[in-house]
This record gives C-alpha cells, sequence and structure tokens, in this order.
C-alpha cells in the first residue's frame, strides 16, 4: 500500500531526501568524507561502505545519471543544510521593499512615527519606498511636499541613502531609500519597538467633575444634601395622590 505523505524521517521544513536503504537506484556516485569522488558502485557496495565508516548514505542530487551520493552523518547533513538556508534568507532581505506614505500637510508627531518605521526597516537591511501623494487643490503647491520629503531624508541620513532624487509622478512624489552597509550604518535606536520612536506621555487629565449647582426654589439647597436623591429630579414637585 503506497503512503501519501512522505516519512516522518524526512525533514518537514525541508525537501524530502533519501537516505541509506530509502535510495532506489542500482548504482550511484560516490563522495566521500574528505569530499573526494570514489567513484560508481552498486548500491549494496555504497551501503557496505557507508557502515565501515559508521556514517549514512546521503542522495544529494537524485536527478543525475547516476544519482550522487555522499558518505556523511546526516544530522551533521541536515544541520549544515539549514544553515545554508538561513545565510540565503539574511541576503534576501535587501529584495524587500517596504512602503511609507507621508502627506504634505503631516503633523510633526506623525512624521516622527513614520521615521521610525522607515529605520526599523532599514536596519533589518530592507528598502524603503516614500510616497508622498497630493489631494485636491494641494497639487498646485508642490513645493510643500519636497519640503516634507527633504526633512525625511535628512531624519534618516546616518542609516539609509536615496537611490534617485525624489521625483514627481502624476500626485505623488516618490523615492526610494536603500539601507547603509553595516560598517557605515547608526545603531538602531532603543527602545524601537517596530523602528518606532517612544511616544511622549499625554499629560493626565483631571476628570473630576465640579458639582451642578441647581436653582429651583427654596428647596434647591436641600436636596443635594441628601446622598441618595438626585440633583434634578423631575418628579420633586409631583403630588402623589392617596
Amino acid at each position: 500500500m503506497s503512503r501519501p505523505f512522505p516519512p516522518r524521517s524526512s525533514s518537514p521544513s525541508g525537501p524530502f531526501v533519501r537516505v541509506n536503504g530509502k535510495i532506489r537506484a542500482r548504482e550511484v556516485r560516490i563522495i566521500g568524507t574528505d569530499g573526494k569522488q570514489l567513484g560508481v558502485m552498486s548500491l549494496g557496495d555504497a551501503l557496505t561502505m557507508a557502515r565501515a565508516n559508521g556514517v549514512d548514505l546521503v542522495e544529494i542530487a537524485p536527478n543525475a545519471t547516476p544519482p550522487v551520493c555522499r558518505l556523511v552523518d546526516f544530522g551533521k547533513f541536515r544541520y549544515e543544510q539549514a544553515k545554508r538556508e538561513k545565510e540565503s534568507k539574511k541576503h534576501q532581505h535587501a529584495n524587500k521593499v517596504k512602503e511609507v506614505q507621508l502627506s504634505p500637510k503631516i503633523d510633526p508627531h506623525d512624521l516622527g512615527v513614520k521615521v521610525g518605521h522607515a529605520i526599523g526597516f532599514l536596519c533589518e537591511d530592507m528598502k524603503v519606498k516614500v510616497t508622498l501623494k497630493f489631494r485636491g487643490r494641494e497639487l498646485a503647491h508642490t513645493e510643500y511636499g519636497f519640503q516634507v520629503i527633504e526633512k525625511f531624508l535628512n531624519e534618516i541620513v546616518a542609516y539609509g541613502h536615496p537611490d534617485f532624487a525624489p521625483k514627481l509622478a502624476g500626485r505623488s512624489i516618490t523615492v526610494m531609500i536603500s539601507p547603509l552597509p553595516r560598517n557605515k550604518r547608526a545603531k538602531q535606536p532603543q527602545p524601537a519597538e517596530g523602528g518606532a520612536p517612544p511616544v511622549q506621555p499625554r499629560p493626565e487629565i483631571n476628570h473630576q467633575i465640579a458639582p451642578m449647582q441647581v436653582a429651583r426654589g427654596s428647596h434647591s439647597e436641600e436636596e443635594p444634601k441628601s446622598s441618595g436623591a438626585f440633583v434634578n429630579n423631575p418628579f420633586a414637585q409631583l403630588e402623589v395622590k392617596q
């Protein structure tokens, strides 16, 4: 009965790798423990050689003719493979692009938050695309938009540099920012969660409400004294017939 899923011994995050008796080819090309090629031999002889050296027979090129196998400890092989994948993912950050949107009338505090996000992205080796959009009659004064972009670039000059000068295209000003090399880049400011600068606490507001003053005749001074009575009781002058 065929199994629809790979066995549990295979790596769940990577491609399925055949090891030892799971290799199906009759003949294989062997690479020794020192990295040298040992030639083509039968699968049985290759397994015998692997047992004699206390290692596993791992198929590294199944599409070759004949398939290429390596004499190596399978645990060490998986560790080296995971390490190579991790190193390759580090270089993929430069291909990622994050976008930051601005406006000509942006508040200084909001601009600081946007700058913090951009610094966080640049410190993670990501590119940042800055877009400033004009709405309505704002397009008649594009110089204000360029001033905002220039101020934004001056704030992140220690972390990245623009790939080209800011340019107006349609109703938007765009500029692409690339991160500086790690040895020339400033350290990421702390604390900075998600690249945002710390927000200053707002002043506390006194929520104590002054007592209401009611002027409704002689009973207005007596009603606030009772703790269980309403200040503005709409039924105070209602007569109940018995």
